[in-house]
C-alpha cells in the first residue's frame, strides 16, 4: 500500500521541479505559467493525500477550488499572451518588460 510518505515526496519532487522552472527559464511565459501550475499541481497532491489519510472529505473539497481559480488564472493568462503577442510578435520577458510606462 502507498503511505502518506509517498505521496509527500512525490508532490515535493513535483514542487521543486515547477520552483526551479521559474528560477531558471525567465525568458518564455508560457513556460512560467506552466511551472506555477506545478506547483499547484503539487499542494493539491498534499491536500488530497491529507484528506484520504486523516478521512476528512474538507481537503478534497478545497482542491476543486483550487482547481477552479487555477483553470480561469490559465485562461486569462493565455488571453493576455495572445494579445501582447498580436501587438509584439513575441511573447518573451524582455518584451513585456519594455511595455512598462
Amino acid at each position: 500500500m502507498i503511505s502518506l510518505s509517498d505521496y509527500l515526496i512525490l508532490s515535493a519532487i513535483i514542487f521543486c521541479i515547477g520552483l526551479a522552472g521559474i528560477f531558471i527559464n525567465r525568458a518564455n511565459i508560457i513556460i512560467l505559467l506552466m511551472c506555477i501550475e506545478l506547483i499547484l499541481l503539487a499542494v493539491n497532491t498534499n491536500f488530497i493525500a491529507f484528506s484520504y489519510f486523516l478521512g476528512d472529505e474538507a481537503g478534497q473539497i478545497f482542491v476543486f477550488f483550487i482547481l477552479t481559480v487555477a483553470a480561469a488564472e490559465v485562461s486569462i493568462g493565455l488571453a493576455i499572451l495572445t494579445l501582447l503577442f498580436r501587438n509584439s510578435g513575441s511573447i518573451s520577458v524582455d518584451v513585456i518588460s519594455n511595455l512598462k510606462r
